[in-house]
């Protein structure tokens, strides 16, 4: 059980980074908290009482008192961030305690342990601005959203900006290949397919092949075409506390993997060809993701078909238009010549993603 006394939560800690603080003399309770610490990736300052010399109370991101130590803890300086720990269940003088402390938070073992854990998490990794979270989709197959998906990371990395680019199309080849990178050393999704509850950030992004300044998560070779929902949630999860951006290639499908990632993205955008068959795919694909994500725009792709512009298409498809995705021919080729899209950092489509990010982190500001 984890409640609170105030309205004030540990990460509030006045932004603060830096080792939990545990003081404590049970040694069973001591055992505990260590176990919780070691599984958020935090290395705790242990004492019995309030930390002789400056700063020691003052400074720490968390500080974690056990029950026992209410009486030497009483008369320290108040703060934020402070979470009396106990067992009892039934011991209604708990809330007093907490009270004469200035703790914001009760919290009963093992009940809260996973409450606890995240709380330790936030303050080892630090808690910032969540990475803005864009999702990339065809209206319909060969659109071009994984090449539209990859030109936005790398350009997202290459105006030096955390990037980390997610394929979650199992049959899609691997945004690792597009990016020339299938035998770069790191983890793939295979390997997250047992996560859950909270997965670390920083692991996250140092396990991962990095590529043309960016991180990247895709599959590999095998035959695992799947992750659970749960997995998917806490990946996504740790990539976003870890700030920057993150862009996702979506496949045209919806499940309940899908369904994970739609809910954790700030914005989507549908790829379309400017012709009617794909318009009316790429309808039935914004009506289902409608239900699941708020903000969904089109990106138009030429030759346009008689009668259609960009405008037109966005008319029809009742969506805001983010722009008109250029068409770079040497993309067309096989493997592109193995050079990612938008690497280069000129032409229409790196000057497209440019633009987008530009607004979107604008918008983002603002919001």
């Amino acid at each position: 059980m984890a409640a609170a006394v105030t309205h004030d939560s540990p990460s509030a800690a006045g932004g603060r980074q830096g080792k939990p603080l545990i003081v404590t003399e049970d040694a069973e309770l001591l055992d505990d908290l260590l176990r919780l610490c070691a599984a958020a990736g935090a290395t705790p300052e242990v004492h019995h009482g309030v930390p002789q010399g400056r700063g020691g109370w003052e400074s720490a991101p968390l500080v974690l008192v056990g029950d026992d130590a209410v009486r030497r803890v009483r008369g320290a300086a108040r703060r934020n961030g402070v979470v009396l720990v106990g067992r009892d269940q039934d011991d209604s003088g708990v809330w007093r305690r907490a009270v004469e402390i200035g703790a914001d938070h009760v919290l009963m073992l093992p009940d809260g342990e996973q409450w606890l854990v995240d709380r330790i998490a936030d303050v080892a990794e630090g808690v910032g601005r969540p990475a803005l979270t864009v999702g990339v989709l065809g209206g319909r197959g060969g659109a071009g959203a994984s090449t539209l998906a990859c030109a936005l990371a790398v350009t997202s990395a290459r105006e030096g900006m955390r990037t980390l680019l997610v394929d979650a199309d199992p049959l899609g080849g691997g945004l690792d290949v597009l990016l020339g990178g299938e035998t770069a050393e790191g983890l793939r999704w295979p390997a997250f397919a047992a996560s859950r509850g909270r997965v670390g950030g920083g692991a996250l992004e140092e396990s991962l092949p990095r590529l043309h300044s960016l991180r990247v998560l895709s599959w590999d070779r095998g035959d695992c075409v799947a992750v659970p929902p749960q997995a998917v949630r806490a990946v996504l999860a740790a990539a976003r506390r870890r700030g920057g951006t993150v862009v996702v290639d979506l496949p045209r499908r919806m499940d309940t993997g899908v369904a994970e990632v739609l809910a954790q993205l700030d914005m989507g955008i549908l790829v379309v060809p400017a012709e009617l068959r794909a318009v009316a795919a790429a309808g039935r694909m914004a009506a289902a993701v409608g239900m699941v994500l708020r903000d969904l725009r089109v990106a138009v792709r030429g030759p346009y078909a008689p009668g259609l512009d960009d405008r037109e298409v966005a008319r029809l498809l009742g969506l805001p238009l983010a722009g008109e995705v250029p068409v770079e021919a040497h993309l067309l080729r096989p493997h592109g010549g193995r050079t990612p899209p938008g690497a280069a950092g000129r032409g229409p489509l790196a000057r497209f993603c440019k633009g987008f990010w530009e607004r979107a982190l604008l918008e983002a500001g603002a919001a």
